[in-house]
C-alpha cells in the first residue's frame, strides 16, 4: 500500500496541527492521529569499478500523507560531506576529541578521492523543476505544491563518486573491501509533525522515509554484491544466491545486473567486492542469514566468521522473542565500512576481529534492526533511543548466548556515565547529536546513559514490566517513527506507574542521583536526597540478630509501586530533603539499592553500619 492508513493513537498527547513552521515539542506526536510520508524508489545504477564513479537514474513516487501542502522538498546528498572544506571536515578539524577515523583525512582528499553526488536533471511529473545543491542538501522548489493526500513523481539523473573510505561509506577500506555503499543515493528528507528534517551531514546518523525500493545495480561480473533487499534474478547472477536445484543462466557480459527489491524499509545499503565469500544459513523459521566476508582473511579470522553464523541465528531468535518478530525474509552480515553500522536488513562491520569482538559488534548492529530501524526514531534528535536501547538489549542477548553470567550486563555503562559526570563533561540527552561539545559526551550519553534509561527503569517499575513494555512499544510503533514520549507511554501502560518525571529528569536535564543514609538512631533510619533527580528507593536493613528486611519507598509522583516482595513504606514527596522510618529491631547496617541498577553518582554514602 502506498497510502499509510491513519490510526488513532490514544497514547499520544493532543497537539493542534499548525503550519509547517510552528514550533512543536519533539517529545510528542501531533494531534490524536498519526501519519507518515511514503516513498517508492526505483533506481538504475551503472557502476565503474575502475574509477569508482557511477551514474544513476532515480524515479521517486512521493506520497504526502501529512495534513500540509508542500511547496518544497529536500534530498540528502551524503557523499558531498567527503570533500575538503565541508562541514564534516571543518567540524572534525575543530572538535576537541575528533573521531580517529576522520581527524584531518577529509581535508587531504584529492579530486579523484572525494565523494560527490551531482544532480544533473530533476523533473516533477515530467516537467523540469528548480533545484540547488547546498552542501549535503538538495533544495527543490516545486512547480506545484504537493497537496495533502496527493502523490508526485520525481525523476532524477545523477552522477556520483565513491569517496575513499573514511566514515561508514567508501571504497578500499583498510581491510581491502572495495565498496561499502551506504547513504549513496539522493535520499528524500523526512517530513513529519515537526516539519522537515534537513540537518547537514556532519558526523552522526540518519532519518528516512518509509517506503519500497526497486534497485538495479550494473557492476563488474567478478564482484559479489550483498545488502538490503531480496535479489530478484538469482539464476542470472549466481555468486551464492542461486537455487542449486535449478540451472544457472548467467549472461556472458562484462557486467551483471543485480536486481533487488526491498519492501517497507527506510534505507537501502549495498556492498561489493571481488573476493567475498558468501555463506547462507537458513533458519528453521524461513529467514536466510547471509554472510559476506573476504576469502583472503587470515585463517583465524575465517574461522571466527564461520563460528559467528550459528550465533547470529541465536541473536535473531533472542531479539525476536524479547522485542518483536523480525518481519523480513533475510538479513546480511557484511564485512565492510569502518567499524559497525546498521542498515535495512543488513549491517556493515569490520572483519579482522577476535571472536568476542566479532560477535559483539554483530549483536549490537543486528539489535539496531529493532531500535532505529523497525522502531525508526530520529537518530539526530534522540540518539539515546537507538544507541542506548540497542546497547541494553544486545548486552542482555550476549549475556545469555555467551553464558557470561553477569548480574547486570549494563554495568559498564554505569561506570562510563559516572566517569563523565565526575569529569564535568555531561550534556543533556536532549542535545542534537551533531551539537555535543565533545564526541565523548555524545557517545557516553547516547550509548551509556541511553542504556541506563532502560536498565534503571527495571529498578523503577520492575524488570518484568520493562520486558513487557518493550514488547508493547514494538507492537504499537514498529514501522513508525516513535518519539521519547512513546517509549514512556508504553512503559506507563504496562506498569500503571507515572513516568513523566523520569523521562524529563533523565533525558532533558543533567540532574544527578545522589541518595545517602544520613543517620541511624536506634530503630529510626533517616535517608537524605542530595542530588536533584528524584528516585524511588530499595532499602535492605540487616538487624543485629543477623536477620534482614527489605523496604521499598516509591516517589509520590509515581502514583504507584513496582511489583515487589519488600515491605512498602509511605511515598516520598520529592520536595522533602530527608525521609525517616522506624523498624522493629536494632539495626546493624543499611544499604540503598543493593541491585546496583540505580545510577547514583556517589556510592560511598549508600550504606551505613552501626558501631
Amino acid at each position: 500500500m502506498k497510502k499509510i492508513v491513519l490510526f488513532v493513537c490514544t497514547a499520544m498527547l493532543f497537539i493542534a496541527c499548525g503550519p509547517t513552521n510552528d514550533v512543536i515539542s519533539s517529545q510528542v506526536q501531533n494531534q490524536n492521529t498519526y501519519w507518515q510520508q511514503h516513498v517508492d524508489y526505483k533506481m538504475d545504477i551503472d557502476m565503474n569499478v575502475n574509477n569508482y564513479q557511477y551514474k544513476g537514474k532515480q524515479t521517486l513516487i512521493y506520497t504526502n500523507n501529512s495534513p500540509d501542502d508542500l511547496n518544497k522538498v529536500f534530498y540528502h546528498l551524503y557523499f558531498n560531506a567527503f570533500q575538503p572544506g565541508s562541514q564534516m571536515d571543518v567540524r572534525s578539524l575543530n572538535i576537541k576529541d575528533p573521531d580517529r577515523r576522520v581527524r584531518d583525512r577529509i581535508s587531504k582528499l584529492k579530486p579523484d578521492e572525494i565523494g560527490y553526488i551531482k544532480v544533473n536533471t530533476l523533473k516533477q511529473n515530467g516537467v523540469a523543476v528548480l533545484h540547488e545543491t547546498v552542501g549535503t542538501i538538495l533544495e527543490v522548489t516545486l512547480n506545484q505544491p504537493i497537496k495533502s493526500g496527493e502523490s508526485v513523481t520525481l525523476e532524477m539523473d545523477f552522477d556520483a563518486q565513491v569517496p575513499i573510505q573514511i566514515r561508514r561509506s567508501g571504497r578500499n577500506s583498510k581491510e581491502g573491501v572495495a565498496l561499502s555503499m551506504s547513504q549513496w543515493y539522493p535520499k528524500l528528507a523526512e517530513y513529519d509533525f515537526e516539519g522537515w528534517h534537513t540537518p547537514p551531514y556532519i558526523a552522526r546518523e540518519f532519518h528516512g522515509v518509509w517506503g519500497d525500493f526497486d534497485v538495479t545495480i550494473h557492476i563488474d561480473k567478478n564482484y559479489t554484491v550483498g545488502g538490503t533487499g531480496y535479489l530478484q534474478n538469482p539464476q542470472e547472477i549466481g555468486h551464492g544466491y542461486q537455487d542449486k536445484t535449478k540451472p544457472l543462466n548467467v549472461p556472458n557480459t562484462e557486467k551483471l545486473s543485480w536486481h533487488f527489491k526491498a519492501p517497507n524499509v527506510h534505507d537501502f545499503m549495498w556492498a561489493a567486492d571481488p573476493e567475498y565469500n558468501h555463506d547462507v544459513l537458513k533458519m528453521e523459521n524461513g529467514i536466510d542469514l547471509h554472510f559476506l566476508y573476504k576469502k583472503t582473511l587470515d585463517v583465524n579470522y575465517l574461522k571466527n566468521w564461520k563460528d559467528l553464523q550459528p550465533k547470529t541465528a541465536e541473536l535473531m531468535t533472542y531479539f525476536s522473542d524479547n522485542v518483536g518478530q523480525y518481519p523480513y525474509k533475510q538479513y546480511s552480515v557484511i564485512q565492510g565500512g569502518d567499524g559497525g553500522m546498521e542498515y535495512a536488513m543488513s549491517t556493515l562491520i569490520t572483519g579482522k576481529r577476535k571472536f568476542g569482538s566479532l560477535f559483539g559488534v554483530t549483536a549490537h548492529e543486528m539489535a539496531h534492526t529493532w531500535f532505529q530501524f523497525l522502531l525508526a526514531s530520529n537518530e539526530s534528535l534522540h540518539p539515546w533511543m537507538d544507541e542506548g536501547f540497542t546497547t541494553y538489549i544486545s548486552g542482555k542477548a550476549s549475556n545469555k548466548i555467551l553464558k557470561k553470567g553477569l548480574a547486570n550486563p549494563s554495568s559498564g555503562s554505569y561506570k562510563g556515565y559516572r566517569k563523565l559526570v565526575k569529569a564535568g563533561n555531561e550534556e543533556s540527552l536532549s542535545t542534537h547529536a551533531d551539537r555535543y561539545h565533545t564526541n565523548r559526551a555524545y557517545s557516553t550519553g547516547s550509548y551509556s546513559k541511553g542504556n541506563i534509561f532502560l536498565s534503571q527503569l527495571e529498578y523503577v517499575i520492575g524488570s518484568d514490566n520493562v520486558a513487557k513494555g518493550l514488547k508493547k512499544y514494538f507492537t504499537d510503533f514498529s514501522f513508525k517513527h516513535p518519539t521519547p514520549n512513546d517509549i514512556k507511554r508504553s512503559m506507563e501502560k504496562v506498569s500503571g506507574i507515572h513516568l513523566d518525571w523520569y523521562l524529563n529528569e533523565w533525558t532533558q536535564t543533567t540532574h544527578t542521583i545522589d541518595y545517602g543514609v544520613k543517620n541511624v538512631d536506634g530503630k529510626t533510619i533517616t535517608l537524605e536526597r542530595i542530588g536533584q533527580m528524584p528516585m524511588p528507593l530499595d532499602i535492605e536493613v540487616t538487624y543485629t540478630d543477623g536477620s534482614k528486611e527489605s523496604f521499598n519507598i516509591a516517589l509520590e509522583m509515581m502514583r504507584g509501586n513496582k511489583p515487589t516482595s519488600a515491605t512498602i513504606l509511605k511515598d516520598w514527596g520529592w520536595a522533602y530533603p530527608t525521609y525517616s522510618f522506624k523498624v522493629m529491631k536494632p539495626v546493624k547496617s543499611v544499604i540503598i539499592d543493593k541491585s546496583g541498577l540505580m545510577a547514583d553518582v556517589n556510592l560511598e554514602n549508600n550504606s551505613f553500619k552501626t558501631n
